[in-house]
């Protein structure tokens, strides 16, 4: 199956919002099947959505959910123009801290092995707020203002449990299975931890150690899987978490340093210039200029 993949962004885009027009954009979608999770809302047309086994007609005002690995196609159904909106998102940057909810990537793993219902009539996906959260989330992609992914997640988050509660009114329970996943990380969600622990002194050594690989292998894995070796991802995320505090914060570059896991302020500005071609502090005086 590994012809059908479709690759993703995961490093630059987590979260994909946009508008599919069959008037603008190759169609029909073939079948492939991705690591993100997807989600579709229909705005205008018929369209016949195939999801692993699975054969659903949308209209106007369903929605589908494609899960992670899932092989998934969209054809037409009906004569004229389709359109839908997407959010394709990377669930495991999206983190509960809450303690009685498990992470949201075990829930999804053990909706889909328990065969959870995946595609939402229009009577359905209005109680869900469908069309406010989609719209709202592709608007905010593409004006990127301040806050824009904090909206975008937040979004998510409420669609995300009006989903796991009616999973739960049909009988999904969240049970003692679905926890003990916890801990267990595969190439696929590994980043997850790294993300949450970008500020500490976590070496490949360890985070090899969490898939339960060896170094070697961990390394030839996470290289095919990203394009880079871990040392270099982490490295990237951390100058991208600088660029948003560059961004959206007045506070030194010390304490950024600090608070993104460099070593020292030499060695932010000289990583930042070495992926950004430009010195943090003359970024933030080009973005003010904006």
């Amino acid at each position: 199956m590994h012809y059908l993949f479709e690759q993703s962004d995961v490093l630059n885009t987590p979260v994909e919002c946009f508008i599919f027009d069959t008037a603008e954009n190759m169609f029909p979608v073939k079948p492939h099947w991705h690591y993100f999770i997807e989600m579709i809302y229909m705005l205008e047309g018929t369209a016949q959505m195939n999801a692993d086994k699975e054969t659903f007609v949308a209209e106007a005002g369903d929605m589908i959910l494609f899960n992670s690995r899932s092989v998934h196609s969209i054809y037409s159904a009906g004569s004229g123009n389709i359109r839908y909106a997407v959010i394709k998102f990377d669930v495991n940057t999206l983190n509960l801290n809450s303690p009685y909810i498990p992470k949201l990537r075990s829930i999804f793993k053990s909706a889909y092995q328990k065969k959870c219902p995946v595609f939402f009539g229009s009577e359905i996906s209005g109680k869900f707020s469908c069309n406010d959260i989609f719209m709202t989330c592709v608007d905010e992609i593409q004006n990127r203002r301040y806050g824009f992914d904090l909206v975008i997640k937040s979004k998510l988050y409420e669609l995300i449990m009006s989903i796991i509660r009616y999973w739960q009114e049909l009988g999904f329970v969240i049970d003692s299975e679905i926890f003990a996943e916890e801990t267990e990380y595969d190439i696929a969600s590994i980043t997850e931890y790294i993300d949450n622990h970008l500020s500490e002194g976590i070496s490949v050594n360890d985070i090899a150690e969490k898939c339960k690989l060896s170094y070697s292998c961990f390394a030839k894995k996470f290289s095919e899987y990203y394009g880079m070796s871990c040392k270099e991802y982490i490295e990237l995320m951390r100058v991208y978490k600088v660029e948003e505090m560059l961004l959206f914060t007045d506070f030194d570059l010390s304490f950024i340093a600090q608070e993104t896991g460099f070593c020292d302020c030499s060695h932010m500005i000289k990583s930042f210039k070495s992926h950004k071609d430009i010195t943090p502090k003359q970024f933030r005086l080009n973005s003010k200029k904006r």
